[in-house]
């Protein structure tokens, strides 16, 4: 196989990351664009050792599973890669994802992974978009050619390309009147006198635009993100999106000149409303600010923890550990249904919030504790329950080790990376025994898939400390 080279292949399976994936002579290839079953003819872009990418030049005979992508950027944007695969398909890969994870990289075999729990609904799910500003537009096929480059940007990164944005009138994970907010704050820049920012020169004026929606009020949060504060020109934008939608209950700006490209800002500004939205899972009320900390599938958030209780199997006298807590939905979530529950969390203001969120639902029996999980664990008690919620890399391998010392009876995994979870496994399977794995579809057409995993303590087993000192 050689780089540039074409090759007429079946695609045999759906990888985790959204491209089709095919062996040819041995070697792994990824295939953006592809789902499996499809006969295509592809040109090999990346050739290393122990795989190969391509992309997709002409489809031979599409696969039964292939669908009519009802998204123009579909393929483009890469943050929908799998809408041209049917949704069955979608779930049923996604738990195939989870097994060979755990399979391959966990070494175990006869783990029960059961069906993936569907989302509903598969478009318009999401509470919370983020458009970005750029002056260099990437140009996609299809899109219109007469249109001068020279035009202004907003919507979503090219693929590969950090400085470029795909310019863009609607996202559908995104409900429809989110989508009209955003293009009338579109059109508004657009004619701007102010420019959008450079992400190679750093300079300019408009940087983000965030929506954010609450499932339970139908309430809509603005905020805009720029480098610098300009009252008059942002004024003047709040104004008019207060007049077109008496649902927006808060508009904001953030600003930030730091040149990373996040849209987190260092100063906020009220322009009209209120500071914060709420929202609800299960009958608990949260605040949700600019910058916090919220699931973006309100529907599939509220499954989550609800799988997360189950397999902590709370009879009302149980002390819970939660172990990178957040914002606490999952610490409050379970705090009803137990004595008493701990959060660790890192991140200082994600304690803050989960502390006014527990005192905003009447919640006395939660406490939180801020700092690095690997120092702070050492400080706490062993609990009955343990839950952990790591980030996408897992957790530390020091962190693990002081888990296995404490050993509790019964461990709820909440994972967002397959292969992180498998890692994490490997090193808790000879204490613990994995009951079962629940994935959970929270982000439709896309690869990413949620899991809740149960972990029981072997007969036998006691933690590290204990069995030294006997």
């Amino acid at each position: 196989m050689k780089l540039n080279e074409i090759l007429e292949v079946e695609i045999t399976g759906a990888a985790f990351g959204g491209k089709g994936l095919v062996r040819v002579e041995g070697l792994a290839v990824f295939v953006r664009g592809a789902v499996p079953m499809d006969r295509v003819r592809i040109q090999i872009s990346r050739k290393k050792k122990n795989y190969a990418e391509a992309r997709v030049i002409e489809c031979i005979t599409p696969s039964p599973l292939r669908v009519s992508a009802p998204c123009p950027y579909s393929g483009v944007c890469g943050g929908c890669s799998w809408q041209s695969l049917d949704y069955p398909a979608q779930i049923e890969y996604k738990r195939q994802h989870v097994l060979e994870s755990i399979e391959h990289i966990g070494m175990m075999q006869h783990v029960r992974v059961l069906s993936t729990i569907p989302s509903d609904p598969i478009f318009g799910y999401r509470n919370k978009v983020e458009f970005t500003c750029s002056p260099f537009r990437w140009q996609y096929p299809g899109e219109d050619r007469s249109r001068p480059l020279g035009e202004p940007a907003i919507g979503f990164h090219a693929p590969e390309v950090y400085f470029k944005v795909i310019d863009i009138d609607q996202c559908l994970l995104f409900p429809d009147t989110g989508n009209r907010i955003y293009r009338d704050i579109r059109e508004y820049i657009q004619t701007s006198s102010l420019p959008v920012y450079n992400q190679r020169t750093h300079e300019g004026f408009w940087r983000f635009i965030m929506l954010r929606h609450s499932l339970f009020s139908n309430q809509w949060m603005v905020n805009i993100i720029t480098s610098v504060p300009d009252r008059d020109q942002l004024q003047q934008l709040a104004d008019m999106l207060h007049r077109r939608y008496d649902r927006i209950a808060s508009i904001v700006n953030n600003v930030t000149a730091k040149k990373a490209g996040i849209s987190f800002g260092e100063s906020e500004h009220l322009l009209f409303g209120e500071p914060a939205i709420q929202d609800r899972i299960d009958g608990l009320v949260f605040d949700i600010s600019p910058n916090s900390f919220f699931q973006t599938n309100t529907r599939g958030a509220e499954t989550l923890y609800q799988i997360v209780a189950r397999y902590a199997a709370l009879t009302g006298i149980e002390t819970i550990l939660d172990l990178y807590s957040g914002t606490g939905s999952i610490a409050l979530y379970l705090a009803r249904q137990a004595a008493s529950v701990v959060g660790l969390e890192l991140v200082d203001a994600a304690v803050r919030d989960a502390v006014q969120n527990a005192a905003k639902n009447g919640i006395a029996n939660c406490r939180f504790v801020a700092g690095d999980v690997l120092k702070t664990l050492a400080g706490v008690s062993r609990p009955d329950v343990m839950i952990i919620d790591p980030p996408r890399n897992g957790m530390h391998p020091d962190v693990l080790k002081q888990v296995l010392d404490m050993a509790p009876e019964r461990i709820v995994y909440v994972s967002c990376n397959p292969a992180t979870l498998a890692r994490d496994l490997l090193e808790l399977k000879t204490a613990y025994h994995v009951v079962e794995v629940q994935p959970v579809d929270m982000f439709p057409h896309t690869f990413h898939i949620e899991s809740v995993t149960l972990l029981e303590k072997r007969m036998g087993t006691d933690d590290c400390s204990r069995s030294k000192s006997s």
